[in-house]
């Protein structure tokens, strides 16, 4: 019979999230990097089953890295999570976890977990990418709720603070919520042609069409084939601020690893920087294109 798990995460000596550009807005553009962290807490890797490269297989690989020139030289405004994915997983509603990972689960709210929870992805992660169990006893959901409000919480009124900025300034806001995929999917939904990128509108509910197509025609120019919705129409931060009465929008960018990335070493391809550039180049596009708009 296993045992229950209990530690305390210190956040004081945590850079939890890092913003860029939020200061003097550019662009009535957002870029959301929510899945690229790569710190651990330790007192949560002495806990676990895994060590952090295992973990780190939870991750968004380099998205940051990739889409910095668009950030550092273009100056679009951004947000990036700093922890790591498998840690939590702001990327999720606050309803999405898992009673049975948890010793002291509050009774009254058992049955409100969704679908990704029950497949282990919740907004606390309880499997690893190869569906290996995270924990070996079940964790306390005290020391859950303090990552929610230590982080989820955290990032969530910076994106909304930075929507809101960008609102005011511009009248209009677009969020890319920017992730990677692996590759592993995109060769199931796809194998002829390979799915460089996936747009994902919530099934052009979630902004214009013609948002969806520049990106689109951008990528195909510099010789990417991008699918929409498939195999990702959108997820928890394209569904949540996406207010269409507001002229807030929202566009998820999934961007498949295979193209830049070595998944099981997770390091970089000499492809990184020609797609690196290139992807800076389309985002910038972007961000004047929404000038205009």
């Amino acid at each position: 019979m296993s045992e229950n798990i209990d530690f305390k995460v210190d956040y004081s000596k945590l850079n939890i999230m890092d913003e860029f550009n939020a200061d003097v807005l550019k662009y009535p553009l957002i870029l959301s990097i929510p899945h690229c962290g790569t710190v651990f807490p330790e007192e949560f890797l002495q806990a676990v089953k895994y060590d952090a490269q295992t973990l780190r297989k939870n991750e968004d690989l380099f998205v940051f890295d990739l889409l910095e020139p668009a950030i550092r030289e273009a100056g679009i405004a951004a947000l990036k999570l700093n922890l790591n994915r498998a840690f939590i997983d702001v990327n999720r509603a606050k309803v999405e976890i898992d009673p049975n990972m948890f010793y002291d689960y509050p009774r009254e709210d058992i049955g409100l977990n969704q679908q990704r929870s029950r497949y282990g992805l919740g907004i606390i992660h309880k499997v690893t990418a190869d569906s290996k169990p995270i924990y070996g006893g079940k964790i306390s959901y005290k020391e859950a709720a303090a990552r929610i409000a230590n982080v989820y919480d955290v990032y969530h009124a910076k994106l909304r603070a930075l929507i809101d900025k960008t609102l005011d300034k511009f009248g209009f806001c677009l969020v890319l919520d920017c992730h990677s995929m692996p590759s592993k999917i995109c060769s199931i939904i796809s194998e002829n042609p390979r799915i460089d990128y996936c747009l994902g509108n919530l099934f052009e509910q979630s902004c214009p069409n013609k948002i969806s197509f520049f990106v689109e025609n951008e990528l195909a120019k510099r010789e990417y084939y991008a699918a929409k919705n498939r195999p990702y129409s959108g997820a928890f931060i394209t569904f949540n601020y996406c207010e269409p009465r507001r002229q807030a929008y929202t566009l998820q960018l999934e961007i498949n690893r295979e193209i830049y990335a070595d998944e099981n070493t997770l390091e970089k391809t000499a492809d990184f920087q020609r797609v690196s550039y290139d992807l800076s180049k389309v985002v910038t596009n972007l961000a004047n294109f929404l000038l205009d708009f």
